[in-house]
């Protein structure tokens, strides 16, 4: 009920405030449904090893809401913030997942809080005899292993940190389009059929201005111009190039009675700009020249097809006419490649760098609200370790196996951040009631901690994951690959969470007790 109510709050306020459904925030409610689970099982968990215990059940029930209130509240808002950081996206799309999302997590943190405790309040509870499962005796073991091992464990979990941290660097910022849609949806079967018999699907235009009003009819302007035409022609990726100095040696050619050895520049100015006014009188409405020249004639538009290159080629394309222009043309007609291919093409590199100043601004934010809720500094630094690593070891492990980043994985990394300190924020809080409340050491606290909320860290974080790996499913792969890259990246979250952080606990903290180190937690 928590989870239902949590994503039906999550798009119904997206209603109230008119946020569209597009590709992107479509996949808000399935990241609701994931994320609603979290709260509930922690809470849960507590409460049924309260009763458990021997616990009454309402006293169980304020229990468990005791020990889970400030963790699940501090969950939820990092969680919040990680999402909201996503306004900082280039693509306004993303804006409204995020923005879903956190409406969502939000409904969900009051259900838990609210709703859940007096649901189990009204609920028939029956109090089972303590049983010792079999998650926790695997997790008790393998806190035992982490305490015993904890060097070789630490200097593992660093090794392969900085193997998956090289594949980082083999990443390439890479878009296109047109395959983020499967082999049988019907945009990418018309474009496919498309580029291979009739054209390419991607286009450029440049903009060239001549050095004064009506300048375009300079035979110097016209011959940089053609020039430029045809070095672009002799480029692998180009199909076509449709340019003005084209239909001018067109109307040379007609005006010398269609012979092919005048199918040249005019050499004259003003014989060019006798040719474009007799050639533009006598057309139609509507079919002037207006989409190649500009009202004063002082810039001229070249316009060039290319075949689906992806956004990476389209950009090195780019680069190399840019570069030409700048080698060959005056100051006043060098430019760069306009239109809608090219603004995809630099979407993603412009929308990463957006999201890692956003990722550093929300880092910044949750490391204040975890230093004053933990009341440490250490402990609050100690935290950003294993909530910065997932990332990294995600993007690494795409970039050894994949190797491409495209706009929907520029996200990731943010989205993804507030997620990763859930797990965190509560191991390191059992772990301080523990030390705090009573008085064991830190290995004996650290066992406190997998006792009491290391099921659910698992429960969790496998919800999370399969949440997530429900995106692949999607026929658009920038959903697919966005839900694909999160599931790893949580998954090292768990591992690092599991194995990282207490063993740098271990390192970090000294090992004062009140109590005689042997005496684990009951």
């Amino acid at each position: 009920l928590v989870i239902l109510f949590s994503m039906l709050s999550g798009i119904g306020l997206a209603g109230w405030f008119g946020i569209a459904i597009t590709p992107a925030s479509a996949n808000a409610p399935v990241i609701i449904l994931t994320l609603a689970v979290a709260d509930s099982v922690h809470i849960l968990t507590i409460l049924r090893r309260s009763l458990a215990a021997g616990e009454e059940k309402y006293t169980a029930i304020a229990n468990a809401l005791r020990i889970n209130l400030q963790p699940v509240f501090l969950t939820s808002i990092t969680t919040v913030i990680g999402f909201l950081s996503m306004n900082f996206s280039e693509a306004p799309p993303f804006h409204d997942l995020g923005n879903i999302v956190a409406l969502g997590v939000t409904a969900a943190f009051v259900y838990s809080v609210l709703f859940l405790p007096a649901l189990m309040a009204v609920l028939p509870l029956r109090a089972k005899p303590r049983e010792v499962s079999r998650s926790t005796v695997w997790l008790e073991r393998l806190a035992q292993f982490v305490i015993l091992q904890r060097d070789k464990v630490f200097y593992s979990m660093l090794i392969l940190t900085g193997v998956c941290a090289i594949g980082v660097f083999k990443n390439v910022l890479n878009d296109d389009w047109i395959k983020y849609f499967e082999e049988d949806i019907p945009v990418r079967v018309a474009t496919d059929f498309m580029g291979a018999n009739l054209t390419g699907v991607d286009y450029i235009d440049y903009s060239l201005e001549a050095a004064e009003s009506g300048g375009i009819s300079e035979p110097d302007y016209l011959q940089l111009l053609d020039a430029f035409a045809e070095w672009l022609r002799q480029q692998p990726e180009v199909v076509h190039v449709y340019s003005f100095p084209d239909v001018m040696k067109r109307l040379n050619k007609n005006m010398h009675f269609d012979d092919a050895v005048w199918y040249r520049l005019p050499t004259e100015r003003e014989l060019a700009a006798q040719y474009l006014l007799l050639y533009e009188m006598s057309l139609p409405y509507g079919l002037d020249l207006n989409n190649q020249i500009n009202v004063d004639k002082s810039s001229a538009r070249l316009t060039i097809t290319v075949h689906s290159l992806g956004t990476r080629r389209l950009r090195e394309l780019d680069d190399r006419a840019t570069a030409w222009l700048q080698q060959h043309a005056p100051a006043y007609m060098q430019t760069q490649g306009t239109g809608l291919s090219i603004i995809w093409a630099y979407l993603s590199g412009r929308n990463i760098v957006a999201m890692l100043l956003a990722s550093f601004l929300a880092l910044l934010l949750i490391s204040v609200f975890l230093v004053f809720a933990l009341r440490s500094i250490k402990i609050g630094l100690i935290s950003l370790v294993p909530n910065l690593i997932p990332a990294t070891m995600g993007f690494g492990l795409w970039g050894l196996l994949v190797g491409h980043i495209g706009l929907g994985l520029s996200v990731v990394a943010s989205m993804t951040l507030g997620i990763v300190v859930d797990d965190t924020v509560h191991f390191l809080s059992k772990f301080l009631r523990a030390r705090r409340q009573e008085g064991y050491d830190i290995q004996n606290s650290i066992k406190y901690a997998f006792a009491t909320v290391g099921t659910a860290m698992l429960v969790t974080t496998v919800a999370l994951v399969v949440g997530f790996l429900i995106l692949t499913f999607s026929s658009y792969r920038m959903s697919a690959d966005m839900g694909l890259l999160s599931a790893i990246t949580i998954s090292f979250a768990l591992l690092m969470d599991f194995l990282l952080l207490p063993t740098l606990l271990l390192k970090v903290l000294p090992n004062g007790s009140n109590q005689q180190a042997g005496v684990g937690p009951t």
